[in-house]
């Protein structure tokens, strides 16, 4: 798979997160690893750490700890109402970027 570039990511990372939050409360390992497995590539911790305490001061997320039987206690995220709200605008304004790429490309993007 080849790698996306930072500045594609910087523009979707917040918003992508606050996806995967909304599926259900999580904590920062296993958020990274479901960017994984939907296509993002490894993203470091030290760039997702950050931007869930970006979204905890906007109060789009909130976080709580929780015991883990496998380590020490894991910090784990759960969406507000003010993260959905923001996914209800958020949603509409990319599926409109995405037609117009989509347009753009013709079929250029398809394998």
């Amino acid at each position: 798979m080849t790698k996306i570039p930072t500045q594609m990511l910087k523009g979707i990372l917040e918003n992508a997160i606050l996806l995967i939050i909304d599926q259900g409360e999580t904590y920062g390992y296993a958020l990274q690893q479901q960017l994984v497995q939907n296509g993002f590539g490894n993203i470091p911790q030290g760039t997702i750490y950050p931007l869930l305490l970006k979204l905890q001061h906007q109060e789009l997320i909130e976080a709580h700890k929780k015991s883990s039987s496998t380590g020490p206690d894991r910090k784990y995220y759960q969406i507000t109402p003010k993260g959905q709200q923001q996914l209800q605008v958020f949603l509409p304004q990319w599926q409109q970027l995405q037609q117009a790429m989509s347009k753009l490309m013709g079929n250029k993007g398809e394998s």
